[in-house]
């Protein structure tokens, strides 16, 4: 079995290198996860206009993938289907709407960033939560136990896990 003190130095390699390695993912994912906050609102979205036309007589679940937006009706009337942001005529297929999408490179890192098992990119995403976690197991082998800063380490980590508890119930 290995001696304490080689493996505090192996983890302490292991997070080292990870970190180095996973830098510029975890710049993608902050800065894609601050953007995801406003994800409800306008900000940083571009005016997207469509205007095609596309078969005519189409239901308006099916100009979901068309439009790649979810198509809810708020009306119809003398065959033009109208929804938030756009019109489609069933007897023309001429089909006009307005959507807002944020610019291509941060559209492209919230799609990473929201990537599921449908995507193969959710392996990246299992890797990276991997590796997050180990980073937070790692963190604890980076100080001697016994030391000062290895105590004051202690009481910040329990402060950070109080403060995610409080955000999670509260």
């Amino acid at each position: 079995m290995a001696k304490p003190n080689q493996i505090n130095q192996t983890m302490r390699e292991y997070h080292r290198y990870l970190g180095f390695f996973l830098a510029g993912i975890m710049a993608v994912y902050s800065i894609s996860g601050i953007i995801m906050v406003f994800r409800n609102t306008d900000f940083l979205k571009n005016v997207v206009k469509v205007e095609k036309t596309v078969e005519p007589n189409l239901k308006a679940e099916q100009l979901n993938p068309i439009l790649k937006m979810k198509v809810n009706v708020e009306k119809e009337e003398n065959g033009t289907i109208y929804f938030k942001g756009g019109q489609y005529n069933s007897k023309t297929g001429e089909l006009k709407a307005e959507k807002k999408e944020l610019p291509y490179i941060l559209g492209k890192m919230e799609h990473l960033h929201k990537a599921t098992t449908s995507d193969p990119l959710f392996y990246l995403n299992l890797f990276f939560g991997v590796s997050l976690f180990f980073f937070v197991i790692s963190s604890f082998w980076m100080f001697l136990p016994g030391t000062k800063i290895f105590k004051k380490g202690i009481y910040f980590a329990l402060g950070g896990i109080v403060l995610t508890l409080i955000m999670l119930f509260v």
